[in-house]
């Protein structure tokens, strides 16, 4: 017995050892020595020593550049965090209503989210938005009678938004949908066919039935939303960026573009560290916040 004990463990010690090690090594070693870089002055190099407190979180509360990246995600939540909540959900309601064909649109909604961010952002920079005569937005515009338009380079007004919202919400809307999905077809019918003896409409029922009922799925998505909106970073910095200046010319930078240029491109580590944290915190307490305002984790 004691001899079988040894052998599983040793076969779990090396199955799971050169994942937990990597792990441990390329994950969590690297985030601690990321804090402890956002307290060095870590100008080209990534080693310890030269000790500045608080100074590049002070730093970066003062820039501008920084405050402004910290606006343009709040504006981009605001929009982007209920219309992907409504889609998904609409889009769920709909194919869940259907008789036939389920598999089919689940499917065909949900291909879009196993695609490349970058990937589709260089289709949306490169075809659908190029600003060309030639592009697929200005086409469509051309058929109503409107002239090509700069999408991704005009700021007044800034066009360049219809771009990110809509590469966003063709990536994101499929994945959301099916947890949609998931939770519609865990009500149970007994409560509509008690509601149709009760001579309740198509809106009273999805008022009074359906949403309710959706409340641990829709707290959990709404989370979902708001982080991976706070994360936005591959479609700004592909639709925006121009070959060796990067995103120098970009209108929009979220703030994880904005470290990605301070730590990658200026090599200002400990900045780009210290801001990693910043928005780490700042995340974490909207996530609270928004937690404890819809309720998540309470019992219905």
């Amino acid at each position: 017995m004691k001899h079988r004990d040894w052998r599983a463990i040793g076969a779990f010690a090396v199955l799971t050892g050169p994942v937990v090690l990597g792990l441990g090594l390329f994950k969590y070693v690297a985030i601690g020595w990321s804090f402890l870089l956002s307290f060095n002055d870590a100008r080209g190099t990534i080693t310890l020593g030269n000790w500045i407190g608080f100074g590049n979180y002070a730093f970066l509360l003062g820039d501008d550049a920084f405050l402004t990246s910290l606006t343009t995600i709040a504006v981009f939540t605001v929009f982007i965090v209920p219309i992907t909540f409504v889609a998904s959900l609409g889009l769920a309601v709909l194919i869940n209503s259907i008789k036939r064909g389920k598999a089919f649109f689940r499917t065909v909604f949900l291909i879009p989210a196993a695609v490349s961010y970058v990937v589709a952002a260089l289709v949306w920079k490169m075809a659908l938005f190029t600003g060309l005569p030639s592009g697929v937005a200005n086409v469509v515009g051309g058929l109503f009678g409107a002239d090509p338009v700069p999408w991704l380079s005009t700021t007044s007004p800034p066009v360049y938004w219809v771009a990110v919202v809509t590469l966003r919400l063709w990536l994101q809307v499929g994945l959301y949908m099916i947890l949609f999905l998931a939770g519609l077809q865990a009500i149970s019918p007994s409560l509509y066919e008690a509601g149709e003896l009760d001579g309740t409409t198509r809106w009273q029922a999805f008022r009074y039935i359906t949403l309710p009922q959706l409340r641990n799925t829709s707290v959990a998505v709404l989370l979902l939303i708001l982080i991976a909106a706070f994360q936005a970073f591959d479609e700004f910095y592909n639709l925006f960026g121009t070959g060796l200046s990067g995103t120098a010319t970009a209108p929009v930078k979220p703030p994880l573009v904005f470290l990605y240029d301070s730590a990658l491109g200026d090599q200002n580590y400990g900045v780009g560290s210290a801001g990693a944290f910043l928005l780490t915190v700042i995340i974490v307490v909207i996530t609270l916040l928004q937690g404890r305002f819809v309720g998540f984790g309470k019992k219905d």
